[in-house]
């Protein structure tokens, strides 16, 4: 299986419109983020997009991926569903609804943001979905999908683990029942906004590598990333041996 990073920016992306500090100035393409998606294909070659924010159009072309055939949601905030009108192509090719994973809360969210998608009598080229709430372990594409509860500020969210990977965005507390799920891997993804200063929503440096510490994947790698977190060069330099830095087209091989 791989994973292939589309994003690995904040809500408002990298560079921030009318910032010129030192990475949203910088002429790194490393130093500029899309927001924060992953795609998975899986061994069958199917692929799995988690979440669909508003830059899902130009990453799949920027990656020359032309197929999607279910999404992986983890909440409801725009920069991870706002995208998801921008399936219409992939639907329309598929003749058929795309399958959209999620709890209950965010299901709810997406039929009161995209109503026209449910609508009994859709307008012509309007998207269709078919939503599935996650409850637990589930199957897709002969692929076992563990979903792991972790808490964004007050609200609860999904991270998913596959094999010996598991990505996880927008956390700011991960439980000791669901620590237990991410031990030994291979790769654990992280998000990590920026490198001092507390966050309520959302883990910086330190805290996840404490969490590297008490975790011991073989590879941490950090997504979710905002320009306070340094360039991706500087930052990279300072980082333990075996975690990184995600950059938008990473892929990894598990």
């Amino acid at each position: 299986m791989k994973l292939k990073f589309l994003g690995s920016g904040t809500s408002q992306g990298v560079p921030v419109i009318g910032c010129h500090c030192e990475v949203c100035s910088s002429k790194d393409p490393k130093d500029n983020r899309f927001r924060s998606s992953a795609l998975i294909s899986t061994d069958s070659g199917k692929k799995i997009l988690i979440d669909c924010g508003p830059d899902f159009r130009i990453q799949m072309l920027n990656n020359n991926e032309d197929n999607v055939d279910a999404v992986l949601l983890t909440h409801e905030h725009n920069d991870h569903v706002i995208g998801l009108d921008d399936l219409r192509p992939v639907i329309f090719r598929s003749k058929k609804n795309m399958a959209l994973y999620c709890n209950k809360r965010v299901g709810a969210e997406v039929k009161n943001r995209f109503p026209y998608a449910f609508a009994d009598v859709k307008y012509p080229g309007a998207p269709s979905f078919d939503l599935h709430e996650i409850e637990g372990n589930f199957n897709l594409f002969d692929t076992e999908i563990i979903p792991v509860n972790v808490m964004h500020y007050k609200i609860p969210i999904l991270g998913f683990k596959f094999k010996n990977l598991a990505y996880i965005t927008d956390a700011s507390f991960i439980s000791e029942v669901e620590k237990e799920k991410l031990q030994n891997l291979d790769y654990l993804i992280l998000n990590c906004i920026r490198k001092e200063e507390l966050h309520p929503a959302h883990f910086i440096l330190p805290q996840v590598l404490e969490l590297f510490e008490e975790l011991q994947p073989k590879k941490l790698y950090l997504t979710h990333i905002s320009h306070h977190l340094g360039t991706h060069a500087e930052t990279e330099s300072e980082l333990p041996e075996n975690v990184h830095l995600a950059y938008d087209g990473l892929e990894l091989e598990f």
